[in-house]
């Protein structure tokens, strides 16, 4: 299960619970701002870069028919594209990037812009901190229609006071002109990907738009497409049950 910029695998703790003790939930940390631990100054942390990261997660535990859960950020498309499903059985892409919505909406764009600036990244930071501020549709407003819970957004802009853990973000937000590339020529080859997938999507958000789910669930060939009410972008915040129960369903 994983998550967004300057989050970890928290977000999908509720949805973790809903579905209770029948299924294996693996909550890794990205390198995306919110990690405790920094990565060699060397380490590739382009979107391409990332998903070969997971696909490593995957293989270092030895995972076999497992299922990759995305929300808000995605890098479900080029690892397709670049041959790193093996021991993936299905996808559940949950209201996330899509190749025409790379970085999305204004955050992504308020995001990019905090990794080209001088102090960007900080000023951020000092942004999501105040409530008001990251009530603005281009800081958070868009993300989550209940809002992310104190306690919680503190525990994940804490790792962002410190310069290692800023620069790793950044080297990922300077990737996303060629990220976007390469989400976008990944498309072609998720038609190859002939396994289950699952694409849930927020019916009132503006920030994932509704027709880029659908057509993200059309360019696999054995996809189903859901739309839930009531949420926004962080569907495992604002609707964990009726999240948790399209998970059940398709995992059945």
């Amino acid at each position: 299960m994983l998550h967004g910029l300057a989050m970890d695998g928290r977000v999908w703790r509720e949805t973790v619970s809903e579905l209770g003790p029948d299924y294996r939930c693996v909550l890794p940390t990205l390198p995306l701002g919110a990690h405790r631990q920094a990565l060699h100054p060397d380490a590739d942390l382009s979107l391409l870069g990332m998903g070969r990261l997971i696909a490593e997660l995957i293989e270092r535990l030895d995972l076999r028919d497992a299922t990759l859960c995305f929300n808000d950020w995605s890098a479900a498309q080029t690892m397709v594209a670049d041959g790193r499903m093996d021991r993936v059985g299905s996808l559940a892409l949950v209201s996330c990037e899509t190749a025409g919505n790379y970085p999305p909406g204004l955050p992504g764009l308020g995001a990019w812009l905090s990794g080209k600036l001088p102090g960007g990244i900080s000023a951020m930071r000092w942004m999501l901190s105040r409530p008001r501020l990251r009530a603005l549709p281009m800081v958070y407003g868009q993300l989550s229609k209940r809002g992310v819970p104190d306690e919680l957004l503190a525990k994940w802009l804490e790792p962002l006071k410190r310069p290692e853990i800023r620069r790793d973000l950044r080297k990922y937000l300077a990737d996303a002109g060629q990220g976007r590339r390469e989400i976008r020529a990944a498309t072609s080859a998720l038609a190859n990907f002939d396994r289950p997938v699952l694409v849930v999507w927020d019916r009132e958000g503006k920030l994932m738009p509704n027709e880029e789910g659908r057509r993200l669930a059309e360019s696999f060939p054995n996809a189903s497409f859901v739309e839930l009410d009531d949420c926004y972008t962080l569907i495992p915040l604002d609707q964990p049950k009726r999240l948790a129960t399209e998970l059940k369903r398709f995992l059945e």
